[in-house]
């Protein structure tokens, strides 16, 4: 398998090359791209970690020769959030990145599973499938929006709640990937129970963990080392599926059934040409179905902007 990471230099795209020279399968191939001319460093200082990972690295104008046989794509690549913006204000700035890097994918990898990682992922997806819609190369079971930072963030946070192992938690976070588009589903955690209380408080804790972090950061930044954790476990478990085994879900940001809104994040099971089933989410709370519909706006409009923005 060859993994190509697009933003390699940056914050996350360097705690996320690192995490994957180090979980990736053996004989795995990592090419690392950015504008920045550090990039060939960062994959020669990953290279000296003894993993069975081999690590390239390639800067400059044009991604071509890091995305050459790629199977997996996991783009990084923009501007993180400083503190008071949200994620809408990223648009202008990371909407052209998508759609010149998806642009390039289309062109020289164009079977590759393409994961997106760049905010606003409600909007950076639905702006890649246009992208590759009008090469020609859109396949919808290999284009994923990279929201597994809510997960992450939903099984900590609820393992801090209750004093359990996080490794031992597992919750599904359904709808998108910013503030009341995020969803956990609270209410199907296996083995403990919530207050009201809990649920509201929670659930808002995890749709505005990244607004924690920004500020916490006071202006140095945004997410990048949970959000590169997350990434790894997403791009990991994708090509773990890819090469064959069995029951691999994870949740993903996909275009699906259009059930709610043309792209939806829910449970997926992957395989070995990407999405082989978005799975049921399972039954909703009062509050979690309030939840759903009160987001759906919010979601449309997302997607509609990405749209517009590709087509006019």
């Amino acid at each position: 398998m060859k993994v190509a990471v697009l933003g390699a230099a940056g914050g996350i795209g360097q705690a996320l090359a690192l995490l994957l020279k180090l979980n990736l399968p053996k004989g795995s191939d990592l090419a690392l791209y950015d504008i920045a001319p550090v990039t060939p460093g960062v994959a020669v200082d990953i290279s000296h970690i003894p993993t069975a990972v081999n690590a390239k690295g390639y800067a400059g104008e044009d991604p071509t020769p890091a995305l050459e046989g790629a199977d997996v794509v996991l783009i990084s690549a923009g501007v993180a959030r400083k503190p008071g913006m949200d994620r809408a204000d990223l648009f202008n700035v990371n909407a052209g990145i998508i759609r010149n890097l998806v642009g390039k994918v289309a062109e020289v990898a164009p079977q590759a599973c393409i994961g997106v990682i760049t905010n606003p992922v409600n909007t950076t997806v639905a702006i890649a499938a246009e992208v590759l819609k009008n090469a020609g190369v859109y396949d919808k079971r290999r284009l994923f929006g990279v929201t597994t930072l809510d997960v992450i963030r939903s099984e900590t946070f609820v393992a801090e709640a209750k004093g359990l192992e996080p490794e031992q938690v597992k919750v599904k976070v359904i709808g998108g990937h910013s503030g009341v588009t995020i969803l956990p589903l609270l209410s199907q955690v296996e083995g403990v129970t919530f207050s009201d209380e809990e649920i509201a408080s929670l659930t808002q804790r995890i749709q505005n963990a990244g607004t924690e972090v920004v500020e916490a950061k006071a202006g140095g930044g945004s997410a990048t080392l949970s959000m590169a954790q997350a990434a790894c476990r997403f791009g990991t478990s994708l090509v773990r599926a890819l090469q064959g085994e069995q029951g691999v879900v994870e949740c993903a940001y996909v275009e699906g059934s259009g059930e709610h809104s043309r792209f939806f994040a829910q449970p997926v099971l992957l395989g070995t040409k990407g999405v082989v089933e978005v799975q049921n989410y399972g039954a909703l709370s009062a509050f979690e179905q309030k939840a759903l519909d009160d987001m759906m706006e919010t979601l449309a409009a997302d997607i509609d902007k990405g749209v517009a923005f590709v087509n006019g």
